[in-house]
């Protein structure tokens, strides 16, 4: 982890990340699209060794509930418990409503979508707490059917999906699960949308399949950005850059602070933690490429988060509700000493399948809103104005039938 000014930062510092077009992907997407079932479990055997169902029964989800321990269990619960509320807060933010404008009825109307399926990692780790997060919301919304696709699935993963409200589950994972989820297979039936996080090649194939179905967002390597100044506690700052790291080689920390001692504080705590973390291996390689950034003053450290628009960031300063007002690009928000970004990742109950690689100028994470469509509907009843109107704006364009289309109904 280097230590460096904001003078000087890598060329790429701001770079979106391109995806690497990889072939095999698309091999693997062709090859489900048109055989199906043979073809998913030839590649889950493949890579995540042999299976004989893909889908996991009711018998197995029984006994994951018996096997998972009875504390893993009302974590969960309580995880489900605050996503949803938080969800159903979102939901109920939209309204339907109906406004008359010029003689035209105009409404708006909230549908779910009708299937989602969400992919859950298995690979380094389980990860439960990702079924909860795609599962949740999609039900919150209203969808009526849930797919859950996970590779070599854990019992708590099971437990995750299957409390979470997933009305299938599938031990499948990899871009043979995306391409089943966007085509449908003998099994596995075909979504509107998927979501969830996923290595590059689960990334590559959400990319290929969008526009078969919908996906949440491109997201790549985990990322947390830190802005603190001398009054922050060098400890947690540490450990919230190891929590980033240890997700893979490729996930990144950076800290933006005022003070050099503080700089040095957390470099210093970051190195002690490392000496007895058990997954010091993956956060050494990720630490290779982040950075300890100091800056002039905290407008510098906004200017640069703005820039760029980190998946989390977390601000620990004696300013922090001055920064809040300011900063405008993340996917999640964390603040103050005691809002571990782990928080979100978990059970806090805001959702953590947020958008990475500077995708955050554009997009927030994933939410109640990525299941539902917003339908717009318009009735005229006594409309000549609006209807001449369009015939001025047809003749404009030179679409005469559009314009006929406004003229034959002007009373």
């Amino acid at each position: 982890m280097q230590i460096i000014t904001s003078k000087n930062l890598p060329t790429d510092f701001y770079n979106y990340k391109e995806f690497e077009a990889i072939s095999s992907v698309n091999e693997i997407i062709s090859d489900v699209k048109n055989n199906g079932d043979s073809a998913v479990k030839k590649y889950t055997e493949k890579f995540d060794g042999k299976v004989e169902n893909i889908e996991v029964t009711k018998a197995e989800i029984e006994e994951a509930l018996k096997i998972v321990p009875q504390e893993v269990i009302e974590a969960i619960k309580l995880s489900i418990k605050n996503v949803k509320t938080f969800a159903e807060a979102q939901l109920n933010s939209v309204k339907e409503f109906e406004v008359e404008n010029c003689g035209v009825k105009l409404s708006q109307k909230i549908v779910p979508l009708e299937r989602t399926g969400a992919y859950v990692p298995g690979g380094n780790y389980p990860l439960p707490s990702s079924a909860i997060m795609s599962i949740v919301p999609a039900k919150v919304a209203g969808v009526k059917e849930v797919i859950m696709c996970s590779p070599k699935i854990q019992p708590a993963t099971i437990v995750a999906g299957y409390l979470a409200g997933a009305d299938r589950i599938f031990r499948v994972g990899g871009v043979q699960a995306v391409a089943a989820m966007a085509y449908g297979t003998q099994s596995i039936p075909k979504v509107d949308k998927i979501t969830g996080p996923g290595n590059k090649f689960v990334t590559f194939a959400k990319k290929q399949v969008f526009g078969v179905c919908g996906i949440d967002f491109l997201a790549g390597p985990s990322e947390v950005m830190v802005i603190a100044d001398e009054s922050a506690n060098a400890k947690f700052v540490a450990a919230d850059f190891l929590a980033q790291c240890e997700h893979d080689a490729d996930a990144s920390g950076i800290l933006l602070t005022t003070s050099e001692n503080f700089a040095n504080e957390v470099k210093t705590q970051t190195e002690e933690f490392l000496k007895t973390l058990k997954t010091a291996d993956i956060a050494k390689k990720a630490l290779e490429h982040s950075y300890i950034i100091i800056v002039d003053n905290l407008n510098e450290a906004v200017e640069i988060a703005n820039k760029k628009a980190p998946e989390h960031l977390e601000i620990m300063t004696k300013e922090n509700e001055k920064l809040k007002e300011k900063l405008t690009c993340y996917g999640s928000l964390f603040i103050g000493d005691y809002s571990a970004e782990v928080l979100g990742d978990y059970c806090s109950g805001t959702n953590h399948i947020l958008p990475t690689n500077k995708v955050a100028r554009y997009n927030g994470g994933l939410s109640v809103f990525d299941f539902i469509k917003i339908l717009t509907c318009q009735e005229a009843v006594n409309a000549d104005e609006v209807t001449k109107n369009a015939s001025v704006l047809a003749d404009t364009e030179g679409l005469m039938a559009h314009k006929l289309a406004a003229d034959v109904r002007v009373k």
